[in-house]
């Protein structure tokens, strides 16, 4: 209960470190400690912990999956309580009481993180919790091999003193994001693996280093998965958009799983209000499932389905938006201002060029055609958002990123279906444009007898 309300507390923050890092939602945290799944006696590290809450959600994670099922509760937001442990054995209760179970490290200026971040393991359980005050990238922290998992969320600083930077790190750049990932590998024993939050800049920047954090991530190891994610996340602190990485140490890369989320379950504004809009179930479930044949199969085969069923609506919309466009236009070149008319006549007149027809008689038909668009937006807005949804998560071939310089932006591979857009045809263009003028021309006539 006093971790839960430390937990509370610290999410009304409104101010980011001196460094630049800033508080990771917990949601956001917990999708990716569910999908790096850390088990008990994994060494679990955060190379920049801030307040600790990657640690504290992995700690929570092994907990829960080691809680008997009619122990454990869950509330409204989907966290579980009663965390016992009580299926643990022995030898995964002494290590998770040493000095390798847990361990983080921050070099905020004044040591405020490293203050928060130790109340916050030890409220949460944690009695003797291993959080240190080191800048890791710096020459000072030699730790290599060190760590089965990895999660953090690493500040995007800019650029750090090069000078302090360790020698086993690159020297031909000084962005702390790019510095972190090398760190990350070489913090990571041989089949570790590390779930680190980017800016969306590491997923495509052309320059020399970027490519070759992204080269080495994917040719020397295992990328497993990309999670784009919308840049609203980490407002009201910034609005950069990022993406989380999800890589093996020492694997081999063959296809890369990718998934475009669009909601995280809050309204993406500075007010981060709780919406309906929520991606993270279907992206673990995505993740969960990813090399389950049958679970694929059935995901194509309904996206093959709402396809189907929306080829014609979407054919039907595009007729209607061509009948209105046209009956808009008769509207238009009918005569409707009665100012324009010779003194006595009313609105039963015709128009120069309306060929008899009386003004008006067009307006049931365009108010029932706009009827029927409205209509048919509605029976085609739940089958496109669930498309919409459904085509988030991909496959993307290895051969394919390397093509294109290792980028790792989802925009780049996700395929959309692009919604047909409405264009008069320009001979029908070409025929009103004589029609308005001609219209024009007899108005003029017109006026010139009246003067």
């Amino acid at each position: 209960m006093q971790g839960d309300l430390y937990e509370y507390l610290l999410s009304h923050l409104s101010i980011a470190g001196r460094n630049g890092q800033f508080r990771t939602p917990r949601h956001i945290i917990r999708m990716m400690v569910q999908m790096l799944d850390p088990k008990p006696k994994e060494r679990i590290g955060d190379l920049a912990a801030g307040t600790g809450g990657f640690l504290i959600n992995a700690h929570q994670h092994i907990l829960e999956k080691a809680t008997s099922k009619n122990i454990l509760e869950y509330d409204a937001d989907g966290m579980a309580h009663h965390l016992i442990g009580d299926q643990l054995q022995d030898d995964a209760r002494k290590f998770m009481k040493g000095k390798k179970y847990l361990r983080g490290f921050d070099n905020d200026s004044g040591m405020t993180m490293l203050r928060i971040g130790s109340m916050n393991l030890m409220l949460h359980g944690i009695q003797s919790p291993q959080f240190f005050y080191m800048d890791t990238l710096s020459k000072g922290y030699d730790g290599a091999g060190e760590f089965d998992v990895i999660l953090m969320n690493p500040p995007f600083k800019g650029a750090v003193d090069k000078g302090d930077v360790h020698p086993d790190l690159p020297s031909d750049t000084t962005k702390s994001e790019l510095l972190f990932l090398h760190l990350i590998l070489r913090a990571l024993d041989m089949g570790g693996r590390a779930a680190v939050i980017v800016p969306d800049g590491v997923l495509f920047g052309s320059s020399r280093a970027h490519v070759e954090v992204r080269k080495r991530i994917i040719e020397e190891n295992r990328l497993d998965g990309v999670v784009s994610m919308p840049s609203g996340v980490f407002k009201p602190y910034a609005g950069v958009s990022t993406a989380v990485l999800l890589f093996t140490k020492g694997a081999q890369t063959k296809d890369i799983w990718f998934y475009d989320m669009e909601h995280d379950g809050f309204s993406l504004d500075d007010k981060r209000t709780k919406v309906d809009e929520n991606d993270i179930p279907d992206i673990l479930e995505c993740w969960k499932n990813r090399f389950n044949a049958d679970f694929q199969s059935a995901r194509a085969k309904r996206i093959a389905d709402l396809r189907r069923q929306l080829t014609p609506l979407k054919a039907e919309r595009l007729k209607l938006h061509e009948e209105i466009n046209r009956l808009m236009f008769e509207s238009v070149v009918s005569p409707s201002s009665p100012a324009l008319l010779p003194q006595g006549e009313g609105s039963n007149t015709t128009s120069p060029l309306g060929r008899g027809r009386p003004e008006g008689s067009g307006e049931g038909e365009l108010s029932a055609a706009q009827a029927r668009l409205s209509e048919l937006e509605s029976q085609i807005s739940n089958p496109q958002s669930e498309l919409d949804r459904l085509t988030r998560q991909f496959w993307v071939a290895k051969e394919q990123v390397k093509a294109n310089k290792y980028d790792l932006s989802a925009s780049r591979y996700r395929q959309v279906d692009a919604d047909a857009a409405y264009h008069e045809r320009p001979a029908v263009t070409l025929e009103r444009l004589a029609r308005l003028e001609s219209v024009m021309l007899d108005e003029i006539k017109e006026l010139r007898r009246l003067i």
